[in-house]
């Protein structure tokens, strides 16, 4: 069976896989499409999809699928087909946990290592996502709220933490996706004003209940988005 794969629309620029063994470059590439859910939860698609694709050999991408199933972000369904699972309940029960337990630390961390040079650059980042929001743009959404976040993670200077809630976004970033086709982008939660005011203040506390709040927020979202489907 032929199962069709979707070229990715999302807009964000990732590591120079031009610099990459070809099995990593293929891991980076399905990362990107499976984070901001250029694979649908539940879609699935064949191996020699993926590789004509991709443009690559079947051996670089059965590599890549190996990783990213043995991450969660992938299952197996057998006849050469993966797919992004679907998020349950309880595993967005779970996940919701784990976020909201590791993120407001990595936010209390990092407010009091931040440069301001890197405290620029996430303000930054967040006035491209509000652009993207006024312009119900779902792929720059996804992009830049990854990027706000992903960059305050690696402020704090905790990479195992930061790694482990890396993967942890690969698990949500499909349905994060459809929440956004659900709802619009409009009525997507956005606590990054709190937090960043937080940042700037090198308040650790206030920016560690910022980051909890937003982590909530979108939490909800995806429960909301689950119990309508």
């Amino acid at each position: 069976m032929n199962v069709e794969v979707i070229t990715p629309t999302n807009p964000f620029v990732g590591p120079d896989t031009g610099k990459m063994p070809a099995h990593q470059a293929v891991y980076e590439k399905l990362r990107v499409m499976i984070l901001f859910g250029d694979l649908a939860p539940g879609q699935a698609v064949t191996i020699q999809g993926l590789t004509d694709q991709l443009s690559v050999g079947m051996t670089p991408v059965r590599e890549a699928l190996r990783r990213l199933i043995a991450e969660g972000a992938l299952t197996h369904q057998g006849n050469r087909r993966v797919s992004v699972p679907v998020l349950t309940p309880d595993c967005a029960n779970e996940l919701g946990f784990m976020r909201a337990t590791l993120e407001p630390e990595l936010a209390r961390r990092a407010a009091v290592r931040l440069t301001p040079a890197s405290l620029d650059a996430i303000a930054a980042c967040d006035e491209d996502l509000n652009r993207a929001i006024a312009q119900g743009d779902v792929g720059g959404y996804l992009t830049h709220n990854y990027r706000f976040h992903a960059m305050i993670y690696e402020a704090a200077n905790a990479p195992i933490m930061a790694a482990t809630v890396d993967r942890l976004w690969l698990r949500f970033g499909p349905s994060l996706r459809v929440v956004c086709g659900r709802f619009g982008t409009n009525n997507l939660p956005d606590k990054h004003q709190d937090l960043l005011a937080a940042l700037r203040l090198r308040d650790a506390e206030a920016a560690a209940k910022a980051m909890a709040e937003d982590v909530a927020q979108g939490v909800d979202q995806i429960f909301s988005a689950l119990q309508d489907s």
